[in-house]
């Protein structure tokens, strides 16, 4: 069983706070983050991994003083000795995002011009204000090349962000079901989603932290991004038409059916460990994210093309909040840009959260492309 320590790093404290993509300047920033494996003597067996949206940093083992029981990290079966990112070989770097409330400065942390939670006072943050804040982790650490960047979903976004800003420190990238910019129905959800916290009389514009919070928003917002994780035919496996223990229909508005009670677990179950405001910034630095703007590909990507870093694009079947067809256009930027891509569509019915459920072909995938860095 593998041990793994939640440490933090604190940087940009004033009179050197950060400016932001926004303009604007946060300071001080902390970065959760957690380890595992040995780094070597040269610093060049570091695998970046980064999580997808309400994630953290612990991607894999257990903390050394909890419960048995208490489940491991949200990778676990991809991350560790002899698995498919082998810690035996490989030093792993696991941050959570700026703008998350699991460990790093977030607009649930304390404000120090006010000694409050930030609320809304927290400035908007891009997925490339997160992958500078990983920079400058890593800057810390002494480290200056990356054998891989990894990540899924909004993880994927910032694993394509360090290739536009940082390529010269990438050896290579593993983008896994995602895109390079949302289509309007993303956009779309993720809306709907804030409108729901928003609409919670308890949000309060943002500032909740001393009384109940927006509870029942935060449940709604959640069940509305669960359902675009899975499929249709994930859905009909699991639950179909079947009611939740009873015989008939309550004729009423309370719960018939199983999946509405799986989704007011997954709500009320979310409540317990988000911060509502994290949901409005961090699905507003999805939605803003544009690698096909005139600021980025085909231009940002052309830029890559005196790069050596190898790319592999994976994408699922089933998954229709980031289609295959949206990871065929990044393979085809990529391409013409003159870079080095592998693509591999899957054959899933698990939907969006396919890359988080133990798969052998995604494991073998994985751990063969980065063998093959090795050996050559």
């Amino acid at each position: 069983m593998s041990h793994v320590t939640k440490n933090k790093f604190t940087y940009g404290s004033p009179p050197n706070e950060q400016l932001l993509e926004s303009g604007l300047k946060l300071g001080p920033i902390t970065i959760a983050y957690e380890t595992l494996g040995e780094l070597n003597e040269s610093k060049d067996n570091v695998i970046l991994i980064c999580h997808a949206f309400t994630g953290d940093s612990h991607v894999a083992g257990h903390y050394e003083k909890e419960p048995e029981d208490t489940p491991p990290g949200w990778w676990d079966f991809m991350v560790g000795p002899e698995k498919g990112i082998d810690t035996n070989r490989y030093f792993v770097i696991c941050c959570n995002i700026l703008g998350s409330c699991m460990g790093s400065t977030g607009p649930a942390s304390i404000n120090p011009a006010t000694n409050k939670p930030y609320g809304l006072d927290f400035p908007m943050v891009t997925i490339g204000d997160m992958v500078n804040s990983q920079k400058h982790l890593l800057d810390h650490l002494g480290i200056k090349k990356l054998r891989s960047v990894i990540g899924g979903s909004i993880g994927g976004m910032q694993v394509l962000e360090w290739c536009i800003r940082y390529p010269e420190m990438v050896t290579s990238a593993i983008p896994i079901a995602t895109t390079m910019r949302h289509s309007a129905l993303a956009i779309a959800f993720n809306e709907v989603a804030r409108q729901a916290i928003m609409a919670d009389p308890d949000w309060n514009n943002g500032d909740y932290y001393n009384d109940a919070g927006p509870h029942h928003g935060l449940a709604v917002a959640r069940m509305i991004g669960h359902v675009t994780y899975l499929s249709d035919e994930a859905m009909r496996r699991k639950f179909g038409r079947q009611l939740q223990d009873k015989e008939d229909f309550s004729f009423n508005f309370g719960v018939d059916f199983q999946v509405e009670s799986y989704l007011h677990h997954q709500g009320t179950k979310f409540v317990k460990r988000f911060d509502a405001n994290s949901v409005l910034y961090l699905t507003k630095a999805g939605d803003y994210f544009d690698l096909k703007s005139s600021e980025h590909t085909d231009e940002s990507l052309h830029d890559l093309r005196d790069n050596r870093s190898k790319f592999l694009i994976i994408s699922y079947t089933s998954d229709w909040l980031y289609p295959t067809y949206q990871a065929r256009e990044l393979v085809q930027g990529l391409k013409r840009s003159r870079q080095d891509v592998s693509f591999c569509e899957i054959e899933a019915d698990c939907g969006h959260d396919a890359f988080l459920i133990q798969d052998k072909r995604l494991t073998k995938l994985i751990k063969g492309f980065l063998d093959g860095l090795t050996i050559s």
